[in-house]
């Protein structure tokens, strides 16, 4: 494999905690993680206004949400090894550049085809932030407390953005208008910018690689396919059309996976796809894909329909899991160098599962306080604890050359687990509730409980892959 220098910020420290200088450098890439999270919910708040201010029909209106999800998920992979290629600093500044003049135009929008190209490009531009910002943590800290420290951060900013979208949509929403839920992000890209442009380490990137055309092609388009297919489904059901577009997304998957075992410079490297360890973790974060949208869609529906609480309350619901995810990232790093990474990820995966158990007791009826809260933050000191443990399992066989493609992995895994288990789950919880006339809101929240269930059954399974197949390994040769 060729290594790759990278430069690192003076301040840094292999053995100590946050120094003041990667203190400022993890400021700026969890900002950035927290944009791409917050953009993924924050629109869905103001779908009304923006339905009425540009003229979009019920069906129209989907690609506002749906432009976004498919150039994020279809265009991971391919920005992880582009980051690899050309320097995690420089792809994560022309990301966050596109994604600020995306979230610029897509807030002037006057027409409809303008909005959905806008959200279409941000989706692109976090496809590019999002691996190489990981890989740039990887960068600025090496192996110790400081990295678990930073990954426990990373986690809490992470679950955090799924709740502030909700609220940051309501309250921007109301009190100036549907625009400013994306005219806010053009100040945080400038203010990420013009200081990771200070703090960020410089790196050249391997530049004696290719870039596999024919795999980015198939999987890119693989992907697109697969998250659209899976979006349908759950907004449409499994018709013919559903099954013909994900049938398509198989064939493309496939095609892709024989390509990358036949040629010499694939777009995946071999040294990540045969390491088991980071093929187990990226499958648990694949799961725990399923259990966080689970847990997140129908909590929020739960709430929004059934008990009739706004957008602000739905968000301020979740800011105790958040603060939970926080607690225990904290006590995830601290353990990180004493405990075996599959015994810790394997330990909060269960606790996940737990608290969707908890969960599935909701009756239309059911206080906040004794029926949702218990669940919610014993699930979020579960995701807390497993996250620092299964991004370190699932970077384990990456140095800088290759740290973007196993970060784009990761990311991968955890959105097509998401959107896999969302549009299965709805199913079978539409199924069990009965048809639109005759469902009541028992049987609704009836059908809602029986999600939870499996994905809690689900978690853990993932709980037991974490203990049975993640092993502590040598730390990636980085050159550093």
């Amino acid at each position: 494999m060729n290594e790759r220098r990278v430069e690192v910020p003076a301040g840094r420290s292999t053995s100590s905690p946050l120094g003041a200088r990667p203190a400022v450098a993890l400021a700026v890439l969890s900002g950035s993680q927290l944009l791409i999270v917050v953009d993924a919910t924050i629109v869905n708040v103001a779908l009304g206004p923006i339905r009425a201010g540009l003229g979009f029909t019920d069906a129209q209106l989907q690609w506002v949400i749906t432009a976004y999800t498919l150039a994020f998920g279809g265009l991971l992979l391919v920005g992880g090894r582009v980051a690899d290629r050309f320097g995690h600093r420089r792809v994560f500044m022309v990301g966050a550049a596109a994604f600020g003049v995306a979230s610029l135009i897509g807030g002037a929008a006057g027409e409809q085809f303008v909005l959905v190209g806008a959200r279409a490009a941000q989706g692109a531009g976090a496809a590019m932030m999002a691996p190489a910002a990981m890989a740039l943590v990887m960068d600025v800290f090496a192996p110790g407390r400081g990295r678990a420290l930073a990954f426990g951060i990373w986690a809490g900013v992470t679950a955090g953005g799924t709740a502030l979208g909700s609220v940051l949509g309501g309250v921007l929403t109301e009190a100036f208008s549907w625009r400013w839920v994306l005219w806010i992000n053009v100040p945080i890209v400038v203010v990420v910018v013009v200081v990771g442009l200070w703090v960020l380490p410089r790196s050249g990137g391997d530049r004696t690689s290719r870039i596999d055309v024919a795999g980015a092609t198939t999987a890119t388009g693989g992907l697109i396919l697969l998250v659209y297919g899976l979006s349908r489904a759950a907004d449409h059901g499994w018709t013919a059309a559903t099954l013909l577009v994900l049938l398509a997304a198989l064939a493309f998957l496939v095609f892709f996976v024989v390509l990358q075992a036949t040629r010499p410079a694939s777009l995946v490297p071999a040294s990540v796809v045969h390491n088991r360890t980071v093929v187990a973790a990226d499958t648990v974060g694949l799961i725990l894909g399923v259990a966080i949208y689970a847990l997140f869609f129908f909590v929020s529906l739960f709430l929004s329909t059934i008990q009739g609480k706004d957008p602000v309350y739905v968000g301020l619901a979740f800011v105790p899991m958040t603060a939970a995810i926080a607690v225990a990232a904290r006590v995830s790093g601290a353990l990180v160098d004493r405990v075996s990474p599959g015994r810790l990820s394997a330990t909060g995966a269960a606790l996940v599962a737990l608290g969707l158990v908890l969960l599935v007791r909701i009756e239309p009826a059911s206080s906040y306080a004794a029926t949702l809260l218990p669940g919610l933050v014993v699930a979020g000191f579960g995701l807390g604890l497993t996250f620092v443990p299964l991004t370190t399992a699932a970077m384990s066989s990456a140095g800088p050359a290759d740290s973007g493609i196993a970060s784009a992995l990761f990311n991968a895994a955890q959105q097509i687990g998401g959107a896999l288990g969302l549009a299965v789950l709805t199913t079978i919880s539409t199924a069990a509730a009965g048809t639109a006339a005759a469902a009541t809101a028992e049987s609704t929240t009836s059908g809602w409980s029986l999600a939870l269930v499996i994905a809690a059954a689900l978690t853990g399974v993932a709980a037991l892959l974490a203990a049975t197949l993640i092993r502590p390994g040598a730390q990636p040769t980085d050159g550093r």
